[in-house]
């Protein structure tokens, strides 16, 4: 995570309290802290080191990289066996002796390559926008690099989005707080721990970023980005009640801002039933996705990520709710049907999207037998 508590009694911080260390910026809640870790935390060993690595943050950062590439070179090594990095051609890569990975949707013998290699290629397209003023638009284009595979155009997901949200973190991590790029950096982190299910590392992300857009006076559709994916982050620990809460003000804040069909309103539409479908509030869920799929279709197409999740939801709905007809149970399959095979065809079947449409697709077929067999309840 990033660097948010003492280093000694992990006292939260946040983003501005205590002291640093005046060589290195490791930071403390105090003096007496500060102290005990030089004669007895080892800092007085580690603390110049820390200093050439660029200072604290950036040497968490750095860290955190290495272990999270190791993570997602392991966790692809059976997939990747035989192949080569699109962008270096190399099966291992040859300065940081790094394996490959490949979590998108590129099947056969496509989109392996090296964290290192797609770090670079998002760094270099992103600096050069910057230094030639291309403007907000290209910006924002290059910037998909850093959490997208340019091949298959899908995002990156498992360990092997985390890795990538470190590598973009320890890229911009030096640059001031108010810069546009450090701060969705912030944003990448706190995605990529969520997606390895480091939530309690991702609130923390997530919380000193949303700190952070309050003290710099953020704009309002950046702080709902930040607010969602808290809100996101809260339904994964447990916190039902604040989430389901905190996802209603936030689908009404992009309602409010940009309408209803606006792709972030639609999404956070799917993350609201999400959290109404877990908290078993099945009419609501049903009611809400009523109205944003048919929107989601128009705007952004059949094979669009959006209106595959909103199908998939509304099937989960009806087949889960206590009071579910026969026919409902009938929709559910069928719906799950469609969106199972329409998710193998675009995203492969390994995909974390296309397996969860396919085990709600196996508890669907259950639900439908049970009440189809004569004799049954």
């Amino acid at each position: 995570m990033i660097l948010t508590q003492c280093a000694v009694c992990a006292t939260d911080l946040g983003l501005t309290l205590g002291k640093k260390c005046g060589r290195c910026s490791t930071r403390y809640c105090g003096p007496e802290c500060q102290v005990q870790h030089w004669k007895e935390g080892g800092h007085d060993q580690l603390c110049k080191p820390i200093k050439k690595a660029g200072g604290a943050e950036q040497y968490n950062a750095n860290k955190k990289y290495s272990e999270a590439v190791t993570v997602a070179a392991e966790a692809c090594a059976d997939d990747t066996k035989g192949q080569t990095c699109y962008i270096c051609t190399q099966a291992v890569h040859r300065h940081t002796k790094e394996g490959l990975v490949r979590m998108c949707a590129c099947r056969g013998t496509s989109g392996f390559a090296h964290v290192s290699c797609l770090a670079e290629q998002a760094k270099i397209l992103v600096a050069e926008v910057e230094e030639n003023n291309l403007g907000h638009e290209a910006f924002n284009e290059r910037w998909t690099r850093w959490y997208s595979c340019s091949l298959c155009e899908q995002g990156y997901h498992g360990v092997v989005a985390c890795a990538l949200g470190w590598a973009c973190w320890k890229t911009y991590v030096g640059r001031p707080d108010a810069d546009s790029a450090r701060r969705l950096a912030m944003t990448m982190l706190g995605n990529g721990l969520s997606e390895a299910k480091h939530y309690e590392d991702a609130l923390t992300v997530e919380e000193a970023m949303f700190s952070m857009q309050q003290r710099l006076g953020d704009s309002e559709s950046n702080t709902l980005v930040t607010l969602g994916n808290l809100a996101v982050t809260y339904q994964a620990l447990g916190q039902l009640e604040k989430s389901l809460s905190m996802k209603r003000d936030v689908y009404s804040g992009w309602v409010d801002l940009f309408g209803e069909e606006h792709p972030e309103t639609l999404r956070e539409g799917i993350n609201y039933a999400n959290c109404l479908v877990q908290m078993l509030r099945f009419k609501e869920a049903k009611a809400l996705l009523r109205k944003t799929m048919p929107a989601a279709r128009r705007v952004l197409g059949e094979n669009h990520d959006i209106p595959l999740e909103m199908r998939s939801m509304y099937a989960q709905a009806l087949c889960r709710d206590p009071a579910a007809t026969l026919d409902d149970l009938r929709e559910a399959v069928t719906t799950l049907e469609d969106t199972e095979r329409t998710a193998r065809r675009l995203l492969g079947g390994s995909h974390p999207v296309a397996a969860e449409i396919e085990k709600s697709l196996r508890i669907a077929r259950a639900a439908l037998r049970a009440r189809d067999t004569p004799g049954s309840a």
